[in-house]
């Protein structure tokens, strides 16, 4: 008795094929892959004010205002979307390493922000810093 016999008298394989197996577990791992980063997509998040240290502030900062009304303003006139690189250009003397900084007004849906900062982009403002208020530890403005 050295071994099974079938009924055909062919001697039975006793090996598991682990192939069919690892082919499930590289299918799921790629599900995985791919699902992962979309489970975090549309997370509410309710983003609260900042408690960090101030950093220093340029002697002339340029500060771009969207207001409530969709509105732009340069430092304190109030410029057209059309004219928007041109006044940049003319209030950072060209220099396009200059650091702009945003304001907009809370009221402001997020889309229009990005649209603005679409806008700096294209004109080649890529340093843009956020302004908010400070807020207090308690995380009261």
């Amino acid at each position: 008795m050295a071994g099974f016999r079938g009924s055909d008298g062919d001697d039975l394989n006793h090996e598991i094929n682990v192939t069919p197996f690892i082919d499930v577990i590289l299918v799921l791992l790629i599900i995985f892959m791919v699902a992962a980063p979309l489970s975090t997509v549309d997370v509410p998040v309710d983003l609260p004010g900042s408690t960090a240290s101030q950093s220093q502030r340029p002697e002339e900062p340029i500060f771009l205002t969207l207001q409530k009304d969709l509105t732009l303003s340069l430092k304190n006139t109030a410029i057209a979307r059309a004219a928007l690189q041109a006044d940049l250009d003319a209030a950072t003397q060209g220099n396009r390493d200059t650091r702009i900084f945003l304001r907009a007004d809370e009221a402001v849906p997020y889309g229009d922000l990005m649209e603005v900062m679409n806008l700096l982009r294209g004109a080649g403002y890529l340093k843009v810093a956020l302004v908010g208020l400070e807020a207090l530890p308690g995380g009261t403005p």
